[in-house]
């Protein structure tokens, strides 16, 4: 959770350095007007909301929150994101435009890679929702769903549905409903850590 300036301009860079984003040169502002990263610009601006929200409480700050939530909503309608603030750590990288559905009572580590066709959310009317350890790849039209923990370093195969935990690292889940499928190493799937 961003509870600082200096933890906020942390989460940017991590958060650069997972999408691959390099700091901007005049050549790729030029670039970036001309065809815009709407990814980037989404991800810039759920920080600087998360960082509104969390540590601005004065009236010009909450004025500002509201602007920035605004802007915020109408960009995650355009590309068909549904991501509650403070749910993701340091490191997020969504990789494709789509449908990514979060639930707000999530947590999710630092260095997620997240595909589109994502739902993570509650079961059966109950408030409690996935959370998640570090280094995890979901991939794309994976459903995670209800009171259940995801340990550090683990993939989530395509079009898994996952409704119970995993508490080994290191490995790959997968099928309808979720099992373990094998051993990996996720640093050959999340190349950034």
């Amino acid at each position: 959770m961003i509870l600082s300036k200096f933890d906020y301009k942390e989460y940017l860079t991590a958060d650069r350095k997972a999408l691959g984003r390099d700091l901007y040169s005049s050549v790729k502002r030029i670039k970036n007007i001309i065809s815009p990263d709407y990814i980037f610009r989404f991800q810039k601006l759920l920080r600087k909301t998360e960082f509104y929200n969390n540590c601005k409480k004065s009236f010009f700050g909450r004025v500002r929150w509201l602007l920035l939530l605004y802007r915020f909503r109408r960009l995650s309608l355009k590309l068909g994101f549904t991501i509650p603030l403070n749910v993701f750590g340091p490191g997020l990288a969504i990789v494709h435009y789509g449908t990514i559905i979060v639930s707000n009572k999530s947590r999710i580590g630092k260095n997620c890679r997240i595909n589109a066709g994502t739902n993570i959310g509650a079961s059966g009317g109950s408030d409690l929702a996935p959370q998640m350890g570090d280094n995890i790849y979901i991939a794309p039209g994976a459903k995670i769903y209800g009171d259940i923990v995801i340990a550090n370093n683990v993939a989530i195969a395509a079009n898994s549905v996952v409704n119970k935990s995993f508490l080994e690292e290191n490995i790959l889940i997968g099928g309808i409903p979720a099992k373990k499928l094998k051993k990996i190493d996720i640093r050959k799937i999340i190349k950034h850590i």
